[in-house]
């Protein structure tokens, strides 16, 4: 299993694909994988409570 990352880390990946760049191309250029980056985007949904977790 993979080291987690860091809260900074998780942060800018998301602040990427907030502002338009496509997960895959996120993803790939931080070296995780999209799988990875759309559960954290689910994380933040969750936590804003957008979407029931």
């Amino acid at each position: 299993m993979p080291a987690a990352k860091p809260p900074e880390f998780r942060r800018r990946a998301l602040d990427l694909v907030e502002q338009g760049e496509p997960v895959a191309q996120v993803a790939r250029n931080l070296g995780i994988s999209e799988s990875c980056l759309r559960r954290w985007m689910d994380q933040v949904a969750v936590d804003a409570g957008a979407k029931g977790g």
